[in-house]
């Protein structure tokens, strides 16, 4: 009730009031005074009940997301910036379009720039701390927004926070298309294959979508599955009911009390999950997320950092080994092989658009004896025209994959025609 009541707030002073007009002239206690005559504003006229300790959380909420950001409010308020890179107190990055700009942004000195993260890390209500003995941290903002910060004496040049934005403005697989990152058979495919439980896993390079794309399409997972979310940083953002979201402890001062992804997976196994999806596979929770998936949790989805599938697939072997498991290396293939269904590869190109380059139906071939990797889906460039767009199209191999069977078993409807029988 009180994330929605935020939000309905936060929309009310943006549209309805000239609170992005007077904000910069205000001091603290004028902002406060103006939240809270529209809290109380919004409420008589929606005939919202709110206690008074709710509107003075609200208030206190919503003026420390404004007084915290300093000289960054204008960047994070522009939606068209997707990332910011603070080097230093006197070098401000933005990535717009695709494309990285410097700003004319600048901090006074680098104890300025220290202080606006420490406004900025403790108004996110992450409990988390950055200091010069844990001088690296990852946490999220309200808005869901990434961040992570890196100060000396890691960093030689001051403070370096880097915010990536959370894309309010794609919720539908429509605003993919309408984006170009996908076409509409990938789409029907997608849908389908949370639908039927499949094992996809996106990968990518660094902002190239892989979450984006995942939050979409996990909206049509059915509503009656019990669904948990495993990450270090909170980016997933499930619009299902029954969702619990895990993450995972850093060590405290003395390094103690660290939980691990891997940890929090074997925990999640008693948690009778229905779905289970990894916000990053990077490490030991391999070995777990792979046996789980061929011992009956079906329908699981991650994230892989990889330059193409076939990428994806070697670093998931890698892990694999590097968990010290005594299977061999065919062993260990077969297993990756027989579990994930879909491997679903995201880029950002060259004229800064994201899209999907590659669908993959990865299978173990028996007679052969060897893994095969199919394309379903390719995006083939043809060029680029006089604005710097890159031209192409996605072409489909119409050949049934492997995984078609879970398709039908599970009823699922695909247009006519769209494999070949």
């Amino acid at each position: 009730m009180e994330e929605n009541l935020k939000d309905l707030v936060h929309r009310y002073l943006i549209r309805e009031t000239d609170f992005l007009k007077v904000k910069d002239a205000m001091n603290e206690d004028q902002l406060r005074v103006f939240v809270d005559k529209a809290i109380n504003d919004l409420c008589y006229r929606e005939r919202i009940p709110i206690l008074p300790e709710q509107r003075q959380i609200l208030v206190r909420a919503l003026v420390s997301a404004v007084i915290s950001l300093g000289p960054l409010r204008p960047l994070i308020e522009d939606e068209s910036i997707t990332e910011i890179m603070i080097n230093g107190c006197d070098k401000v990055y933005i990535q717009k379009d695709g494309h990285i700009h410097l700003t004319d942004i600048k901090f006074a000195d680098n104890r300025q720039l220290a202080h606006t993260i420490q406004k900025i890390l403790s108004g996110s209500g992450s409990n988390k701390r950055v200091d010069e003995s844990s001088p690296y941290v990852d946490f999220s903002l309200a808005d869901g927004s990434r961040v992570n910060v890196i100060i000396p004496p890691c960093s030689n040049i001051g403070p370096v926070m880097t915010i990536r934005k959370f894309k309010k403005d794609i919720n539908e697989a429509e605003d993919l298309l309408h984006l170009k990152m996908l076409n509409k058979d990938i789409s029907v495919l997608l849908k389908a294959a949370m639908e039927a439980k499949l094992n996809v896993i996106f990968c990518g390079s660094t902002g190239a979508g892989k979450t984006t794309i995942l939050n979409v399409f996990s909206k049509y997972i059915p509503e009656d599955e019990r669904i948990i979310t495993i990450e270090d940083t909170p980016e997933l953002r499930l619009k299902q009911q029954h969702v619990v979201p895990l993450v995972t402890k850093p060590a405290n001062v003395e390094g103690k009390g660290e939980i691990t992804m891997r940890e929090l997976f074997v925990n999640s196994l008693r948690m009778r999950p229905d779905r289970i999806i990894v916000g990053e596979v990077r490490g030991e929770e391999i070995l777990d997320f792979i046996q789980s998936i061929s011992s009956g949790h079906s329908g699981s989805l991650a994230i892989v950092h990889a330059e193409s599938p076939e990428d994806c697939y070697n670093r998931m072997v890698t892990m694999m080994l590097m968990t010290g498991i005594r299977l061999s290396t065919a062993e260990i293939q077969k297993q990756i092989a027989r579990a994930v269904d879909l491997i679903v590869h995201v880029e950002l190109f060259m004229d800064g658009r994201r899209r999907v380059t590659t669908v993959s139906d990865i299978r173990f071939d028996e007679e052969k004896n060897k893994i095969i990797l199919q394309d379903i889906f390719a995006f083939k460039t043809k060029g680029m025209n006089e604005h710097g767009e890159i031209q192409g199209e996605w072409t489909m191999n119409k050949q049934r994959p492997s995984f078609y069977y879970k398709i039908e078993k599970r009823r699922v409807k695909l247009p006519q025609g769209f494999f070949n029988v």
